[in-house]
C-alpha cells in the first residue's frame, strides 16, 4: 500500500470523524442532547468523569486529531514530503492509542457504550492501520532496494 493510498483513505476517514467529533462537541457545547440510536450510553459516558481531558470535551480532542489526519493527507497529495510519511504513522498510532483507552473507559469502567465514541474509534483504528499498513510496505521496499 503507498502513502498516497494512504493519504485517499484518510481523506475520506477523517471527513467522517470530522463530523462524528463535531456532532458531539456541538452537542456538549449547546447543551444539547446527543441521540444514541444503537447503544443507549452515550449520554453515561458523555457526561462521566472521563469526557473531559483539562476542561475541554474528548470529542474536541477528536476534532483535532481528525483535522490533522486530513490536513497531512492534503498536505502529501499536494508534496509528497518525506517527513509526512514518517507523521502519518506516529499520529495514527497516537489515535489508536488513545482509542484503547477510551474503550476500555466505556466497557470496563463506565460500563456503557456510545454509538459515536465506538465510531470514531472505529474510523481511528482504520486510520492506524492504513498508516501502519504503507509504513510496513515501505520499509519492505526499502530493504529490498538496499
Amino acid at each position: 500500500m503507498t502513502y498516497k493510498t494512504v493519504a485517499g483513505f484518510w481523506i475520506a476517514l477523517a471527513f467522517l470523524g470530522l463530523i462524528d467529533a463535531g456532532y458531539i462537541t456541538v452537542k456538549y457545547y449547546s447543551g444539547g442532547e446527543v441521540a444514541c440510536p444503537i447503544t443507549g450510553g452515550c449520554s453515561d459516558v458523555l457526561t462521566s468523569a472521563y469526557s473531559q481531558i483539562m476542561g475541554f470535551p474528548v470529542s474536541a480532542y477528536g476534532l483535532i486529531f481528525y483535522l490533522a489526519a486530513l490536513l497531512l493527507a492534503f498536505l502529501y497529495l499536494d508534496s509528497g514530503r518525506k517527513w509526512i510519511e514518517n507523521a502519518m504513522p506516529l499520529l495514527g498510532f497516537t489515535g489508536f492509542l488513545f482509542t484503547l483507552w477510551f474503550v476500555y473507559l466505556q466497557i470496563f469502567v463506565i460500563e456503557a457504550i456510545c454509538f459515536y465514541c465506538m465510531v470514531s474509534a472505529l474510523l481511528s483504528t482504520t486510520i492506524f492501520a492504513l498508516a501502519l499498513a504503507a509504513f510496513l510496505t515501505h520499509r519492505g521496499e526499502t530493504a529490498i532496494q538496499d
